[in-house]
């Protein structure tokens, strides 16, 4: 069995090729998220698989940064409408941080991609055309117009007009770039109106302008050999960007279009991803919560064109067991349901890691430490000895101490206390949050459950107990006593943390430091 990613990288190697160049792009008309990222992150799969089998790859990342500002992104205020059609590298950063508007949106990504250990090019698109890289690629448009707009015409209803031209300068009058028309040339001055009403000229070398889209991603195929490029469905539909843009590789260029990897949307809690309306999330809020490694997985545990939807709220916490249970398939910890299951499983782990580890990394569960955390805060030692007093280690660490364990077991226990407290903080709906009081609450209790806390206490300070063990022996009490579950544990909750809910009653008292806990339950402030 292989996973999509090999035999992709797979059929590129079969291809007479010196160098297979993985292109991926993202326009900067905001925040880049998980959704439109998708691009980088299966380039730079591909062409780690590429390595592995002896081939030569290179991935690279170009900034659309020329395009045109289409709708104000989240949470820019309503001024900025009046940047409504300008290129992104000519408006001013927002919050003055940084040069420009680009750089204010494209810094966070590239700090996070560093997380991730991508190894990518960077190219800009607005320093391309002030470079003249695209220069000799205008000349060509321009003779060739005619074929383009007969290309072009191919797949719209209503036809280009015969004086079209495939490029769009930005206005000297009002800086717009997609309000221009050209419609004509000599040598490299185009002609254009605008239309804000200006008529004027430009030089194509002052870089002052940009070829339109499907040309321009044509031209990019030539300039930098792209052998490969992951792109959003929009691009793969019949008749879309790519299909346009193969053409006027091919008749135009004289260049064969790269192998194409489209992805469908990631949606988020099943709303689409909109820049403009704030709905999105970015690899950087991903490593607030998580290990850049469970991204990977996210989005390589299937095909780039299944349907996806990402929940950082309580669905985040399956998530996480998921990840954690194909780690233990992987090094063989947990045996899978079947051989396929096991198959699958540790291909997508493999294709998911940064640096695969010879053996399985410390994996202290992600859920019992939402519990573990708000009893023991940002105490390591503390929380280790929680998991610990909750059989919550593997077999082989159940005997150590905190002092014995070793640097990269210490380090995965504190990066998961880090992105259990980012969760906690930031997604954890209100049921999942508590707070152990520091006195007895001030909380109304029946007898019966008066007595019920009074026989735990008695049962607690008589023997160490394992979670299970403990569960049974609250049971035979409540039993004992003729109590409903709901009642019993109600009491647990409410003598310890003022509230009627909590979490896994067995599991949270064993975390809570056990003088307090018997003082507590026999109702001793």
């Amino acid at each position: 069995m292989k996973h999509w990613i090999e035999r992709i990288a797979e059929e590129l190697n079969e291809r007479d090729v010196k160098e297979h160049v993985i292109a991926s792009g993202t326009s900067i008309s905001g925040s880049i998220h998980i959704g439109n990222s998708c691009d980088v992150f299966i380039a730079n799969a591909v062409g780690n698989a590429l390595r592995k089998l002896g081939a030569s790859a290179k991935t690279i990342w170009i900034a659309d940064d020329h395009d045109p500002l289409r709708k104000v992104p989240y949470p820019l205020p309503e001024s900025y409408e009046k940047y409504l059609g300008m290129p992104y590298s000519k408006i001013p950063c927002p919050e003055g941080c940084c040069s420009n508007f680009v750089e204010h949106f494209e810094k966070p990504f590239l700090e996070a991609m560093k997380e991730f250990k991508i190894d990518m090019e960077v190219k800009s698109g607005e320093q391309m055309y002030k470079d003249g890289v695209y220069d000799d690629y205008i000349r060509t448009s321009l003779e060739k117009a005619p074929e383009i707009r007969e290309i072009f015409n191919k797949f719209r209803e209503h036809p280009l007009g015969d004086d079209w031209l495939p490029y769009n300068p930005i206005c000297e009058e009002c800086g717009r770039v997609n309000t221009t028309y050209a419609y004509d040339y000599d040598g490299d001055m185009v002609s254009y109106r605008c239309q804000c009403g200006h008529d004027g000229t430009m030089d194509i070398k002052t870089g002052e302008g940009k070829l339109t889209w499907r040309v321009e991603w044509a031209a990019r195929w030539k300039i930098f050999g792209t052998t490969c490029e992951p792109f959003g469905k929009d691009h793969a539909a019949s008749g879309g960007s790519y299909d346009v843009s193969t053409i006027i590789s091919e008749e135009i260029f004289n260049y064969p279009a790269p192998y194409p990897v489209p992805y469908e949307w990631i949606t988020l809690k099943g709303e689409a991803m909109s820049k403009s309306h704030g709905v999105f999330f970015t690899p950087g809020q991903w490593l607030e919560i998580g290990a850049p490694e469970t991204l990977n997985y996210y989005l390589f545990r299937s095909k780039p064109m299944k349907s996806k939807d990402f929940n950082p709220e309580m669905p985040f916490l399956d998530f996480i067991e998921q990840y954690d249970r194909v780690e233990r398939i992987f090094y063989g910890e947990e045996e899978a349901t079947s051989e396929k299951e096991g198959k699958k499983s540790r291909k997508i782990y493999e294709a998911s890691q940064i640096e695969l580890q010879d053996k399985m990394p410390f994996q202290p569960s992600y859920r019992f430490m939402t519990v573990a955390y708000q009893i023991a805060g940002n105490d390591p030692e503390k929380i280790f000895g929680i998991l610990k007093r909750n059989s919550q280690l593997p077999e082989e660490m159940e005997n150590l101490e905190f002092s014995q364990l070793d640097a990269a077991d210490i380090e995965r226990l504190q990066k998961r206390i880090l992105h259990v407290k980012n969760w906690l903080n930031t997604y954890a709906p209100g049921f999942v949050k508590f707070q152990v009081m520091e006195k007895l609450p001030r909380v109304e209790i029946s007898d019966v459950q008066k007595e019920f806390l009074s026989k735990l206490a008695d049962v607690l300070e008589t023997h160490d107990y394992s979670a299970e063990e403990f569960q049974d022996q609250m049971y035979l009490i409540l039993n004992e006593l003729e109590m409903k579950p709901q009642k019993a544990f109600q009491a647990i909750y409410k003598v310890l943390t003022g509230r009627k809910q909590g979490p896994r009653a067995a599991s949270f008292v064993l975390s809570v430091d056990k003088d307090m806990v018997i003082k507590r339950f026999r109702l001793e402030d």
